[in-house]
């Protein structure tokens, strides 16, 4: 009962069941109304035939003394399939041959005496059935002197309903079973994709992110889950595969660094390094082991803090200009050592009211990423621009280029193409690029370099 391929074919054949019940109950009373009023307008044709038929016969026998008329009821009753029963006057010497007599109080006479039709049921003198009738009035003389009584047994009505009543059943369950195997078919159809989802999420839930997804088979809603199932699976996979190597990333990026202080901390402790100079050397190795653990574990922070808008900004009013130079600066050692063409161009002087030390963060995060990937030789440049009411920092390389695949790959954290680094440098200068009010644009051909751009609203 809990499982779906049971529930859904049951819930649409009790639908269909009761569907049909209620159809059938509304047949079978229609038909019965039809039947009746067919019966009564049957039975008034007789009556009215009939009386006519009586009523010449009894103006012929009172003019001519005639006895009574030579056709006999039994013939009528037999030629018509009904029952002819009289009340009223006796009109013939003796009785009228072979109908039978009915009680007057049987009859509505004041319908009667307006020459019309009564409709009736009865049941006669001395009998247990019950009679659909129609009393039609003779008259002699515009005098009103008995009604002739045409019926039928109800139980005749009733066999015709039984039969159409079974012949509906018969329909009904033939209709039932073709309803039953289309459900069945469309259940099947339908739980298919459903369990093998089911199936897949259990697969997820224990940590198997790489479950078999089915292809889905119609663009409806079911294609649609299994669409973004299927998304979703893959997402998670590669969020496990981040994880791993982020972890696998930071653990040696701590590592390296906390080994080299060990290392230098041990041999200051024993007195391997007992001349000045050297005290100095491992001193200064072990700061700049300890400020790359210190950057390391700020830009984990930084980007914890951005992703869940946690992060402040401090406004001030920034010469731009001033920042963007900073950060050249900074890496001018560098791009002389590896024979690097370094160059800037900034032909604005932009001020702004905005935190000055996160667009320095952008614009050396921008600048590391350039000079990780351009080759010893190559060429990077810096410019500034201010025009629109935009302003913009652009940093361009003459590495090897991002492929189209790889240009939402490279924001996301932990993501590295070589597997060197942390990852953190693009995530984080893309946060804080919207976090400033921002974007961060790309433009890239493989072979030839890429170009990233800080645009940043000048007010």
């Amino acid at each position: 009962m809990r499982s779906l391929r049971f529930r859904l074919p049951l819930f649409f054949l009790l639908g269909i069941l009761v569907a049909g019940l209620v159809t059938a109950l509304f047949a079978v009373r229609l038909f019965q109304d039809y039947s009746r009023d067919r019966t009564f307008d049957e039975l008034q044709r007789q009556a009215r035939g009939l009386a006519d038929l009586y009523a010449a016969t009894a103006v012929a026998g009172v003019d001519e003394q005639r006895d009574a008329p030579s056709f006999a009821a039994p013939l009528l009753e037999g030629a018509t399939g009904s029952r002819l029963f009289y009340a009223g006057v006796e009109i013939f010497p003796g009785e009228i041959s072979g109908l039978r007599d009915l009680d007057r109080s049987a009859l509505d006479w004041s319908v009667l005496d307006r020459g019309d039709v009564q409709t009736l049921e009865f049941v006669p003198p001395g009998g247990d059935r019950v009679y659909l009738a129609a009393a039609h009035p003779i008259t002699l003389g515009g005098e009103t002197f008995g009604a002739l009584v045409v019926a039928k047994p109800r139980a005749e009505l009733r066999e015709r309903w039984l039969v159409l009543l079974g012949r509906v059943g018969l329909a009904f369950l033939a209709g039932l079973a073709v309803a039953g195997g289309l459900v069945w078919y469309v259940s099947r159809r339908l739980t298919q994709p459903v369990l093998a989802l089911s199936r897949a999420a259990d697969q997820v839930a224990e940590g198997q992110y790489e479950a078999e997804i089915p292809e889905p088979r119609s663009k409806d809603e079911i294609g649609h889950l299994t669409e973004r199932f299927r998304e979703m699976t893959e997402r998670l996979s590669l969020s496990q595969k981040r994880e791993r190597n982020f972890l696998m990333t930071v653990s040696h990026e701590l590592r390296t660094p906390i080994t080299a202080i060990r290392g230098h901390v041990e041999a200051l402790r024993e007195g391997l390094a007992d001349d000045p100079e050297a005290q100095e050397a491992s001193l200064d190795i072990i700061r700049m082991e300890t400020d790359r653990l210190a950057r390391l574990v700020k830009d984990l922070l930084d980007l914890a803090r951005l992703q869940t808008h946690q992060f402040q900004l401090e406004e001030e009013e920034v010469e731009l200009r001033r920042v963007v130079e900073q950060a050249y600066q900074s890496f001018s050692e560098e791009a002389r050592r590896r024979g690097i063409d370094y160059e800037s161009a900034l032909d604005a002087d932009p001020v702004m009211t905005t935190d000055g030390d996160r667009v320095l963060q952008v614009v050396s995060n921008l600048l590391q990423n350039a000079f990780n990937w351009t080759p010893d030789g190559g060429r990077i440049s810096v410019s500034l621009a201010a025009e629109n009411g935009t302003v913009s920092v652009a940093v361009t390389d003459s590495g090897p280029g991002i492929q189209a695949e790889e240009r939402e790959t490279i924001f996301r954290p932990f993501w590295s193409r070589d597997g060197g680094g942390t990852g953190l440098g693009l995530p984080i200068a893309l946060e804080l690029a919207h976090a400033l009010g921002g974007e961060l644009a790309l433009e890239s051909e493989v072979g030839r370099g890429s170009r990233f751009e800080l645009r940043l609203p000048a007010v």
